[in-house]
């Protein structure tokens, strides 16, 4: 384990001195600040908190967190980051001053996103109005409030990116898998967790009884009988796009939040890709609650 924790800390600092400058485009960032569902966490919309300010109560096993400010302003916000601090924030969970970052921030898997892609959401984010809101402290059991037991945590389940297409895939699986697995992260709600909130890999997708606010989430593999494998060609996109589910009923909870601030707004090619690798997965038989799908 020291040699891991060795590894990792060797590669940080070596990205750390050598991140890249890159170009950025802002209109592309916008697009990819909405697939990756970055408003949804960061705004406090029961509260009526500023767009990106945080605030937002998310309730976990481990305690209460509450999503930061990521708006430019540089007293409370984002605003004096680098590129090479925003690009370790989402790569390898740490903060400019070298704190690591709970993984409730899903840097688990933002670590695919892309250097270009990154750079495109930072310029996207620091065009949006700075709120100088101050951050809520976290109220957290106070062993998992220790944030240097993270680094134990991230070199027993954290694998730093990024993304690798398959070269035996289409362009369009690799597509779908890239938008599933880094951006959209979809993993971090639809599949179980173990007692240290890490990702069940054996159950990728398979849905959860413990997902985000204690809903429960569907299982989205396609297996026949408690999955997608019996909806018809074209379901899927449809769900993704608008919302409606195959028995005519609409998505609830969180999930449609997800479809109004992340798939709804995505490309069509997106939302094919998407359907296109869910449908190749293994199927995984997980039978779960129908509360709040």
């Amino acid at each position: 384990m020291a040699l891991g924790v060795q590894r990792f800390f060797l590669s940080v600092l070596f990205f750390g001195l050598a991140a890249p400058s890159l170009g950025a485009d802002v209109k592309r960032g916008e697009y990819l600040f909405a697939a990756a569902g970055c408003k949804g966490c960061h705004t406090d919309v029961k509260h009526k908190g500023p767009p990106l300010a945080g605030g937002r109560q998310l309730k976990t096993a481990f305690g209460v967190f509450y999503s930061p400010n990521i708006t430019p302003d540089r007293d409370h916000g984002i605003g004096k980051w680098s590129d090479a601090d925003f690009i370790r924030a989402l790569r390898f969970g740490l903060a400019p001053d070298g704190r690591h970052y709970f993984p409730v921030f899903p840097y688990s898997f933002y670590t695919g996103i892309t250097d270009r892609d990154l750079m495109d959401i930072k310029a996207y984010l620091f065009t949006r109005p700075a709120s100088a809101r101050a951050n809520n402290p976290h109220d957290t059991n106070p062993l998992f409030g220790q944030r240097f037991l993270i680094a134990v945590w991230k070199t027993l389940y954290f694998k730093p990116g990024p993304f690798k297409p398959s070269p035996e895939k289409s362009g369009i699986w690799n597509r779908g898998a890239y938008l599933v697995n880094a951006l959209s992260h979809c993993a971090a709600c639809h599949t179980p967790r173990n007692a240290l909130g890490a990702i069940k890999r054996d159950r990728w997708m398979a849905g959860t009884n413990e997902g985000p606010q204690g809903g429960t989430i569907p299982n989205i593999t396609p297996d026949r009988e408690t999955g997608i494998g019996r909806w018809l060609k074209g379901d899927l996109e449809e769900v993704l796009q608008t919302g409606l589910l195959p028995d005519g009923d609409f998505v609830g909870d969180s999930m449609g939040e997800v479809v109004d601030d992340v798939t709804g707004k995505l490309v069509s090619d997106d939302i094919k890709a998407i359907a296109t690798y869910l449908r190749s997965l293994p199927p995984v038989r997980h039978k779960i609650g129908k509360k709040g799908r």
